[in-house]
């Protein structure tokens, strides 16, 4: 197999390993808040809202350990363990505690800063110039293929998490099917303290200041799409007496989303003649039209209503077919953003890809942090008129970041020339 054949494999196996993984862990996260409020046991008293702002809260701190732990101990390694620790976090919900369910918490927390720092490693050193866009794409689009079909298992809630725990476990071992490319990357990586310290330095370059903002964005719609809305829709009684089945539908209409954003984007960027831009922008139109939409058909109370749901109406007469399309549509746009934030942070940082991708995990994840903990006290309209506040700012800062980048590669061509 030639290397850049070698190469492109590498990234279908991170794809593929990622989407089991994530196929498991997001159905966990979607399903969670509407399992915990069924449960009738005195022994337990969780919070779907407080474990997801714990898990971004620890991942976000744990970013700065990252970069260290990757060096030390390869990408490859990291991946597995770190996936372990996701596996233990949904193995936990066979037989729940409310300490055993924070302290998974914690646990897979520091396992997601390994892990998507490594993630970004990886795709790093398997790519070129011409191929971090496309390669972003695909992974993008292979990571959300599967999401969320099992929610359709028509069983007891142990049997559904046993199913995603196996799922996950699939996940962890594919990663051992990895290879180094071929010629190996040049060894310009920092490596032990100095990985942490390369991180420090890389969060206040022009650059990576701003991107922040646009990176937080996308923790904070995370939090939105992958936890707050499912919750939503679930709530509300006037969609009938099926509401809770629609989260499994509305996430399968998230990954459709994904997949397609992550497939078509991937290979425009092959060509990259427009550069990312027009893509972010068509992020930011997806998503606002979403934002509306939602604003118009769910009850503003939807994110904070009791098990038995909420009975108001928005503004409209509630439409399962315009919340599964908002579903579609929050996908589409998160793809959007993520691939080009992949893509820009991958070229600009080519040199010190687990730094930069350990300051882009920890951005986000603390952004994701703050949005799960408003969630258990804001309406759902406020939610709504922070996302569109930080879209829409992270969007023009983007399109600075594009481009200096743009810049920059400009001037480089020039030298080499």
């Amino acid at each position: 197999m030639s290397p850049e054949g070698k190469r492109l494999l590498n990234i279908v196996i991170l794809g593929f390993g990622f989407m089991f993984m994530f196929t498991a862990f997001q159905t966990c996260g979607n399903i969670e808040q509407t399992v915990i409020k069924s449960f009738n046991s005195t022994e337990f008293h969780g919070s779907g809202y407080t474990s997801m702002a714990i898990i971004y809260g620890v991942f976000s701190a744990s970013n700065l350990i990252a970069p260290s732990v990757v060096t030390v101990i390869g990408p490859q390694l990291s991946m597995f363990f770190s996936g372990l620790l996701y596996s233990g976090y949904i193995a936990m919900f066979i037989y729940p505690y409310t300490w055993s369910f924070y302290t998974a918490s914690v646990l897979v927390g520091i396992g997601a800063a390994v892990l998507w720092t490594a993630q970004g490693n990886v795709l790093a050193i398997n790519s070129t110039d011409s191929t971090i866009g496309r390669n972003s794409g695909i992974f993008w689009a292979l990571l959300h293929l599967e999401g969320n079909r099992n929610m359709f298992l028509n069983k007891d809630r142990q049997t559904v998490f046993i199913s995603l725990t196996v799922i996950s476990l699939v996940g962890c071992f594919l990663f051992f099917l990895i290879r180094k490319p071929d010629p190996e990357p040049s060894p310009s990586e920092a490596s032990g303290v100095a990985a942490a310290v390369q991180a420090c330095k890389i969060s206040v370059t022009k650059e990576m200041l701003l991107l922040s903002i646009s990176i937080g964005y996308t923790g904070l719609e995370l939090t939105f799409y992958s936890g707050v809305y499912g919750t939503c829709i679930g709530a509300m009684t006037r969609f009938g007496k099926d509401a809770k089945s629609l989260i499994g539908i509305s996430g399968i209409c998230i990954g459709v989303g994904e997949i397609l954003g992550g497939g078509v984007f991937g290979m425009l960027n092959k060509c990259n003649r427009f550069g990312r831009n027009p893509v972010v922008l068509l992020g930011l139109i997806t998503h606002f039209i979403a934002f509306y939409l939602i604003f118009l058909n769910i009850a503003s109370d939807a994110p904070l209503a009791p098990e038995a749901g909420t009975e108001l109406q928005a503004y409209i007469t509630p439409s399962v077919s315009v919340a599964l399309l908002c579903s579609f549509l929050l996908g589409l746009g998160d793809s959007c953003f993520n691939t080009q934030l992949l893509s820009i942070i991958g070229f600009m940082f080519r040199d010190n890809s687990a730094p930069a991708f350990a300051v882009f995990k920890f951005i986000q994840s603390i952004m994701a942090a703050l949005a799960f903990f408003y969630s258990n006290y804001l309406l759902l309209h406020w939610q709504l008129l922070i996302l569109v506040l930080a879209g829409f700012l992270g969007s023009m800062t983007f399109f600075v970041a594009e481009w200096v980048a743009e810049s920059n590669r400009r001037e480089s061509d020039y030298d080499s020339i």
